[in-house]
């Protein structure tokens, strides 16, 4: 055995996950019984592996230079064995060095935030191909966190429990004016439109969900009541507030540097006493924007180029500073797990068709993506916070509740009754 199997070899008996690895020219190395093997099709990945770069072992799979032999449940497992410790971690640099990359990435994510750039990253993921989407989403098309009320929930059940309890959190009565911000595949629009009475408008700027809306307001004979725009937040008029507003998995792809402009927007944008809900993903460390282990980078570069995660605290920092009273904040993180490995398992039982439709790199790309998300949230390195929150209107004794500066009752129970 050479120096560079001895090293390999040595990595493969420290994973707690047995793994296999086969080298270019058909010799195997680990156990014979592994639940994954890594077929290498050229020598550079050993690096990787032996880094525990499992981002970059992802870029590897994806374009071609390594072949999974395994179900990703078990290859997720052996992933967070490689990366041993704990990718949320960073090391936060002290003094004028410190404050210099806290300038650097706030200037990066402005640089990044554009409304050319955003509408060029939107559309680089959400407009991949809508019968690709359909093949794991649930019928509804719901693309965000769903909430398993129950534990016997199906996907499609879940993810309507969530639109449900999505409107009752924020009170919709029939009649009110409903902003939807990054409104998907119209889930939520529809939703509140049919069971709620309120006349919804929603925006993306996702050219295939603006059209697959459009088409369902149409079917569903919604006109007048229901819109779908092609629009960026920043640009949205100012001269009517809504009553109501809802942000689903949108201000991931907002930016640090923007999230105060965000949440200043939104605040225009509401009706003095209205309710928003800000559902989104969260980082699980408090100094990380990113996961370590190259999984970050591994993401901005296949699915989401521009995302940012900041920590709950982060958020609710920015949001205090704009003007926002937070009145109930619940974390989502063990739901997304659920979803991310329902939306897994479905794909990975329509894989077939699916290379029918979209590029091997892409479907690859996706597959990892699905089971990672999955991992990481079953771990605890990132998170999902639904945020409501209102902007309190100023009157103490206008109300039926003298003090409360919001249609927010002084307690939960009207979510659950």
């Amino acid at each position: 055995m050479n120096p560079i199997e001895s090293i390999v070899q040595e990595k493969l008996s420290a994973v707690e996950r047995p793994l296999a690895l086969v080298l270019p020219g058909g010799k195997r190395l680990g156990p014979a019984d592994a639940a994954v093997c890594v077929e290498l099709k050229e020598m550079g990945p050993l690096a990787h592996l032996a880094a525990s770069q499992v981002g970059k072992l992802a870029e590897d799979y994806v374009e071609g230079r390594l072949v999974l032999h395994g179900t990703l449940r078990d290859t997720m497992d052996v992933a967070a064995s490689l990366i041993g410790g704990d990718p949320t971690h960073a090391t936060v640099q002290r003094g004028v060095r410190g404050w210099w990359q806290a300038l650097q990435r706030l200037r990066d994510s402005g640089r990044h935030h554009t409304t050319e750039a955003d509408a060029r990253q939107i559309q680089f993921h959400y407009d991949v191909s809508d019968d690709f989407y359909a093949l794991w989403l649930d019928p509804r098309r719901v693309y965000s966190c769903a909430y398993y009320r129950e534990p016997t929930m199906t996907l499609a059940q879940a993810q309507e429990a969530k639109l449900d309890h999505i409107c009752r959190k924020l009170m919709l009565r029939e009649g009110e004016r409903f902003l939807d911000i990054g409104a998907g595949w119209g889930g939520l629009l529809m939703w509140a439109a049919e069971h709620y009475g309120v006349h919804a408008t929603g925006i993306t700027l996702s050219k295939n969900q603006h059209a697959h809306v459009n088409r369902l307001i149409q079917d569903k004979g919604l006109q007048g009541r229901v819109q779908m725009q092609l629009l960026d937040y920043r640009h949205l008029s100012e001269d009517q507030p809504w009553d109501k507003i809802a942000s689903v998995g949108m201000f991931e792809h907002v930016g640090k540097a923007l999230l105060p402009t965000y949440f200043e927007k939104l605040r225009r944008l509401l009706k003095p006493g209205g309710l928003l809900m800000n559902h989104g993903i969260t980082a699980g460390g408090t100094r990380n924007h990113q996961l370590g282990a190259g999984m970050g980078d591994f993401i901005e570069r296949y699915i989401f180029p521009g995302g940012e995660l900041e920590h709950i605290s982060h958020v609710l920092e920015v949001m205090s500073e704009t003007g926002w009273e937070a009145t109930d904040v619940e974390n989502l993180r063990p739901h997304y797990a659920r979803t991310c490995w329902a939306w897994s398992d479905n794909l990975e039982a329509q894989l077939q068709r699916a290379a029918g439709i979209v590029p091997d790199k892409v479907l690859r790309a996706y597959r990892l993506y699905l089971a990672g998300c999955g991992m990481c949230f079953e771990r605890g390195w990132i998170s999902l916070h639904q945020v409501l929150a209102t902007r309190p209107s100023g009157d103490t004794q206008g109300s039926a509740l003298p003090g409360a500066q919001s249609v927010y009752p002084f307690n939960r129970e009207y979510i659950y009754r």
